[in-house]
Protein backbone atom coordinates (compact mmCIF):
# COMPACT_ATOMS: atom_id res chain seq x y z
CA UNK A 1 0.00 0.00 0.00
CA UNK A 2 1.47 3.38 -0.96
CA UNK A 3 2.50 5.60 1.94
CA UNK A 4 2.32 9.36 2.37
CA UNK A 5 5.84 10.36 3.35
CA UNK A 6 7.62 13.59 4.19
CA UNK A 7 11.34 13.34 3.44
CA UNK A 8 13.46 15.55 5.67
CA UNK A 9 16.03 17.69 3.91
CA UNK A 10 18.79 15.19 4.74
CA UNK A 11 17.16 12.34 2.79
CA UNK A 12 19.03 11.86 -0.51
CA UNK A 13 17.28 12.80 -3.74
CA UNK A 14 17.95 9.26 -4.99
CA UNK A 15 15.91 7.81 -2.11
CA UNK A 16 13.06 10.26 -2.73
CA UNK A 17 13.03 9.36 -6.43
CA UNK A 18 13.09 5.61 -5.71
CA UNK A 19 10.23 5.88 -3.21
CA UNK A 20 8.20 7.85 -5.76
CA UNK A 21 8.86 5.34 -8.54
CA UNK A 22 7.63 2.63 -6.15
CA UNK A 23 4.33 4.53 -5.89
CA UNK A 24 4.73 6.35 -2.60
CA UNK A 25 3.54 9.96 -2.26
CA UNK A 26 6.68 11.77 -1.08
CA UNK A 27 6.83 15.44 -0.11
CA UNK A 28 10.52 16.39 -0.11
CA UNK A 29 11.44 19.23 2.25
CA UNK A 30 14.47 20.07 0.09
CA UNK A 31 12.11 20.64 -2.87
CA UNK A 32 9.26 22.21 -0.89
CA UNK A 33 11.13 24.67 1.33
CA UNK A 34 14.87 24.19 1.89
CA UNK A 35 16.10 25.33 5.30
CA UNK A 36 12.82 24.66 7.11
CA UNK A 37 13.46 24.32 10.85
CA UNK A 38 12.72 20.98 12.53
CA UNK A 39 9.63 22.17 14.40
CA UNK A 40 8.15 23.39 11.10
CA UNK A 41 9.06 20.11 9.38
CA UNK A 42 7.10 18.28 12.11
CA UNK A 43 4.17 20.67 11.67
CA UNK A 44 4.21 20.20 7.88
CA UNK A 45 4.28 16.40 8.16
CA UNK A 46 1.44 16.48 10.70
CA UNK A 47 -0.72 18.87 8.65
CA UNK A 48 -0.20 16.76 5.54
CA UNK A 49 -0.81 13.46 7.43
CA UNK A 50 2.58 12.14 6.37
CA UNK A 51 5.14 9.83 7.93
CA UNK A 52 8.38 11.76 8.38
CA UNK A 53 11.59 10.03 7.29
CA UNK A 54 14.92 11.44 8.45
CA UNK A 55 18.57 10.83 9.33
CA UNK A 56 18.36 13.55 12.05
CA UNK A 57 19.68 11.73 15.13
CA UNK A 58 17.90 13.38 18.01
CA UNK A 59 16.15 16.65 17.26
CA UNK A 60 12.76 15.26 16.26
CA UNK A 61 12.60 12.79 19.13
CA UNK A 62 13.46 15.54 21.62
CA UNK A 63 10.87 17.88 20.14
CA UNK A 64 8.12 15.26 20.36
CA UNK A 65 8.94 13.42 23.60
CA UNK A 66 10.63 16.14 25.70
CA UNK A 67 9.08 19.35 24.42
CA UNK A 68 5.59 18.17 23.46
CA UNK A 69 5.77 19.21 19.81
CA UNK A 70 2.97 17.79 17.70
CA UNK A 71 3.84 14.46 16.16
CA UNK A 72 3.48 13.58 12.48
CA UNK A 73 1.56 10.48 11.39
CA UNK A 74 4.73 8.52 12.09
CA UNK A 75 8.46 9.09 12.18
CA UNK A 76 11.16 6.82 10.80
CA UNK A 77 14.70 7.67 11.90
CA UNK A 78 17.28 5.91 9.75
CA UNK A 79 20.60 5.29 11.53
CA UNK A 80 22.38 3.50 8.72
CA UNK A 81 25.86 5.01 8.52
CA UNK A 82 27.25 1.46 8.24
CA UNK A 83 25.43 0.92 4.94
CA UNK A 84 27.22 2.04 1.78
CA UNK A 85 25.88 5.39 0.57
CA UNK A 86 24.96 3.92 -2.83
CA UNK A 87 22.89 1.18 -1.14
CA UNK A 88 20.97 3.44 1.24
CA UNK A 89 18.08 4.37 -1.10
CA UNK A 90 17.31 0.68 -1.80
CA UNK A 91 17.61 -0.18 1.89
CA UNK A 92 15.24 2.66 2.77
CA UNK A 93 12.67 1.51 0.20
CA UNK A 94 12.83 -2.11 1.38
CA UNK A 95 12.50 -1.01 4.99
CA UNK A 96 9.56 1.34 4.41
CA UNK A 97 7.74 -1.39 2.49
CA UNK A 98 8.53 -4.12 5.04
CA UNK A 99 5.90 -3.03 7.56
CA UNK A 100 2.47 -1.47 7.75
CA UNK A 101 2.64 -0.17 11.32
CA UNK A 102 4.68 3.02 10.94
CA UNK A 103 1.78 5.31 11.85
CA UNK A 104 1.57 6.44 15.46
CA UNK A 105 5.16 5.42 16.15
CA UNK A 106 8.66 6.83 16.38
CA UNK A 107 10.74 4.10 14.74
CA UNK A 108 14.53 3.87 14.77
CA UNK A 109 15.95 1.81 11.93
CA UNK A 110 19.50 0.45 11.85
CA UNK A 111 20.99 -1.96 9.35
CA UNK A 112 19.86 -4.89 11.51
CA UNK A 113 16.98 -3.78 13.76
CA UNK A 114 13.85 -1.67 13.97
CA UNK A 115 12.74 -0.30 17.34
CA UNK A 116 9.45 1.54 17.71
CA UNK A 117 7.99 3.70 20.45
CA UNK A 118 4.39 4.91 20.45
CA UNK A 119 3.93 8.67 20.28
CA UNK A 120 2.52 10.38 23.39
CA UNK A 121 -1.27 10.36 23.19
CA UNK A 122 -1.39 7.66 20.51
CA UNK A 123 -3.33 4.44 20.90
CA UNK A 124 -4.69 5.28 24.31
CA UNK A 125 -1.36 6.24 25.86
Amino acid sequence: MPLRLCADENIPDEAVALLRVAGHDVLSVSEYQPGLIDRDVLRLAAQESRILITFDKKDFGELIFLHGAGAPSGLILFRIADIDVAERPNFMLRTVESRNDWEGNFSMVSSSTIRSRTFPGSRGE
